[in-house]
């Protein structure tokens, strides 16, 4: 494909930046809204664990449809307007969970799920490929950064929810407070964006079946299974610690409870520094070296979180974990946006196989330790982290086409255009002509002295 050129001075590329970066943190903060109020969402719904399984599901199945509707809504829209609406659809959405609540109907609750999970799984595609056009256009690594902004708006998020419970604040009141807050970021967050569309338009006749059939044909790219297998790795290794690391530090460990919060805490912590000042070390390492690091030191994270019986070994194995997984999401965006032609559809397969970690690995992990316990079930993360670092080499930049090397044509000097051939292979500079003196006119016998 061939990307809009976007040409920008310095300020207006920084504007673009910030934007896309508040952009991941809106993402990270809507979709930690609901999750510390599920216990006050239970209770005022009156349904069972097994119900909001089913509630949270709805939001991944909606996730997995905002993947394959991405595309099309990027060619349609462009950048500017398909942020700004997603932005406003995922509103829209916690409104309508906010009304279910106050109304009390279950099923209104599961289409206000669905449908603010179609909302973050689209937005999480278009804003990694704005992104990957912003990092393009600086020339130098900003999409951990990016992602940092995300994990500092889950927390954000999470912070706002835990204190709305403390407050007394109800849920819906809460849901529906962050979607004005949220639509009016939108309303700001699309003039930083610059116009112009950073994927090709597709043709005009193109339906949901096609779109469909041109996300299928990113998979037979042997480069996307193996980024895949990279973020697989680390998706997984964040979602078990996002599920059961607090669990385990308190019943495998023997911490309190308010210890393994803390160690939680560390985690998150860990992972939003490692991203926020990982760009510069990607700059000087490269993408593979950097996964390959940050794998090697989540291996050993690990290794010492399952081993260690002294609680301050268990929490320096916590801060490596962190940082195996804090590189391969952001990194993987970047590697398949530039790993061929129509990054939003590279980017959706992807972004596919990090939703799947995340719906399926936390389960596979309970099913383990209902078998083997908690610590042994966590050498699943191991493995995969191992499997991460072999496919690293995927994350290499495409190399470029070979093309014609030619010169500018205002750097040609005005007497040369005239003769220049039409390669510069063949080209050789001749000196400009100058007046030639004459010698005075004689005659045709005159003799020369």
């Amino acid at each position: 494909m061939t990307d809009t050129v976007v040409t920008a001075r310095r300020p207006a590329l920084a504007r673009w930046r910030w934007t896309v970066t508040a952009a991941f943190g809106l993402g990270g903060i809507t979709v930690s809204a609901w999750g510390p109020r599920l216990p006050a969402i239970k209770a005022s719904l009156g349904i069972e664990e097994a119900t909001i399984g089913l509630l949270l599901a709805g939001a991944t199945v909606g996730g997995i449809l905002g993947l394959l509707a991405s595309t099309p809504v990027l060619h349609r829209l462009g950048s500017r307007r398909a942020v700004a609406g997603v932005l406003l659809l995922i509103a829209a959405a916690m409104t309508v969970m906010g009304l279910a609540l106050v109304a009390g109907s279950v099923p209104l609750v599961a289409v206000g799920f669905v449908l603010v999970g179609l909302g973050i799984g689209t937005l999480d595609v278009l804003i990694n490929v704005e992104g990957s056009a912003v990092e393009r256009a600086a020339g130098r690594t900003l999409m951990p950064m990016m992602h940092a902004a995300w994990s500092i708006g889950v927390a954000v998020g999470a912070g706002v929810g835990a204190a709305c419970a403390a407050l007394g604040v109800t849920p819906s009141a809460q849901l529906i407070a962050e979607a004005v807050i949220v639509a009016a970021a939108a309303l700001g967050t699309a003039r930083g964006i610059p116009r112009g569309r950073h994927a090709p338009a597709g043709p005009p006749s193109q339906d949901r079946g096609a779109a469909l059939r041109q996300w299928l044909r990113g998979w037979l790219d042997w480069r996307l299974p193996l980024i895949g297998v990279v973020m697989l790795g680390c998706e997984l290794g964040e979602g078990g610690a996002n599920n059961w690391l607090t669990l385990a530090v308190r019943n495998d460990h023997g911490q309190t409870a308010a210890v393994a919060a803390l160690f939680f805490t560390a985690f998150a912590a860990g992972e939003a520094l490692a991203r926020i000042f990982g760009g510069p070390i990607v700059d000087r390492l490269g993408r593979v070296r950097t996964v390959r690091v940050t794998t090697a030191l989540g291996v050993i994270g690990v290794v010492l979180f399952i081993q260690a019986g002294n609680r301050w070994i268990v929490l320096a194995g916590v801060l490596l974990w962190a940082v195996g997984v804090s590189m391969g999401f952001p990194l993987g965006m970047s590697a398949a946006a530039e790993s061929g032609p129509d990054p939003a559809a590279r980017v959706s397969v992807v972004a596919s196989i990090g939703y799947f970690a995340n719906l399926a690995g936390p389960p596979v992990i309970g099913v383990l330790a209902q078998s083997f316990g908690l610590l042994s079930a966590l050498w699943l993360i191991v493995a995969l982290f191992l499997a991460a670092f072999a496919a690293a080499g995927s994350f290499r930049p495409r190399p470029a086409a070979p093309g014609p090397i030619r010169r500018p044509r205002n750097q040609w000097p005005a007497r040369e255009r005239r003769t220049r051939p039409n390669t510069r292979s063949q080209w050789r500079w001749r000196p400009p002509r100058t007046r030639q003196a004459r010698s005075p006119r004689r005659n045709s016998g005159s003799i020369r002295c």
